[in-house]
């Protein structure tokens, strides 16, 4: 029996970033590209279809599946909207929309803060521009899968509840990183957490060890087995674990973890995979590097 084939498209979604012109939609597009969506600004709603076939040809997109457009009145063809929408639906596209909004005296304050006019202004009064904007968009928002009121909120709680409502909520938000290095070598600037596991016995010292590295089995048994070692773990897993939780809730989403030995070769290498491997278990997201593996064996 043949299978069934899917088209690009069916794999692919769009996001559409709209809302009242001041209530954060230029904030949304920021923690929306952080959460891996190609994010384009202003684009005339006509243009998308075009996008979307050029992203969902095979090849083309460099393995772009997400493509988010911020969408605002301003542009001439925004009228064109409803049939783009029809027109992605039929070719099989997963489009949502998230608008944002806020009241017209927050709206009012955030202009005059910032001293300019509203893009519907036109000269005459503010909330005359504010009014029309909001007319306009009424029947998007009808439309719109997530409404996020921003009128009191900062700009660190909108990104919270962005992530909420796109990814869940929690540290399974949080981007892990975790790299190996040596002392020797120089402190990490760039780490939110440094640990040294030079507590341990050095396999640099056992002849049949110091050749290999902290990704070799042999190695990381070694590590792993000493006397420390495991109990270190479980209390840093632990730290890191209250810590992610409290970071999510903050909005901090990425988080560098550096673990060191003396030369970044063995002991740092195997607690850094052990580390990244006990975290994947609670579903974060982790990845890890070495930063002294091309280096050559020393102590």
């Amino acid at each position: 029996m043949p299978v069934k084939q899917t088209s690009p498209a069916a794999d692919f979604e769009v996001l559409l970033i709209t809302g009242m012109s001041g209530a954060g939609r230029s904030h949304a597009a920021d923690c929306v590209e952080d959460m891996g969506w190609y994010v384009v600004d202003n684009l005339p709603p006509r243009l998308l279809i075009p996008l979307v076939d050029m992203m969902t040809t095979s090849g083309a997109n460099g393995g772009v599946h997400k493509l988010a457009a911020v969408i605002d009145v301003r542009s001439s063809y925004f009228d064109d909207l409803v049939a783009v929408l029809s027109h992605l639906d039929d070719l099989g596209v997963k489009t949502r929309i998230l608008f944002l909004d806020a009241s017209d005296d927050v709206l009012i304050k955030r202009y005059e803060s910032v001293r300019r006019p509203h893009p519907l202004q036109h000269g005459n009064r503010l909330i005359d521009g504010i009014l029309e904007e909001r007319q306009l968009l009424n029947n998007l928002k009808e439309r719109a899968d997530w409404v996020i009121d921003t009128s009191n909120l900062s700009i660190h709680q909108l990104s919270t509840k962005l992530y909420d409502a796109m990814l869940g909520s929690g540290p399974a938000t949080v981007s892990v990183h975790i790299f190996s290095f040596g002392f020797k070598y120089g402190m990490p600037i760039d780490a939110d957490f440094v640990a040294d596991v030079r507590f341990l016995p050095n396999p640099f010292w056992v002849p049949e060890l110091r050749e290999l590295n902290g990704l070799d089995k042999p190695v990381s048994d070694y590590v792993l087995s000493s006397k420390g070692a495991v109990e270190f773990l479980d209390a840093y897993e632990k730290a890191i674990e209250t810590a992610l939780e409290g970071y999510a809730q903050e909005d901090k989403h990425y988080v560098t973890i550096a673990i060191g030995c003396t030369g970044g070769q063995h002991r740092s290498v195997a607690m850094s995979e052990e580390l990244a491997r006990r975290l994947r278990l609670h579903g974060l997201n982790v990845s890890v590097s070495a930063r002294e593996l091309h280096k050559r064996h020393s102590l």
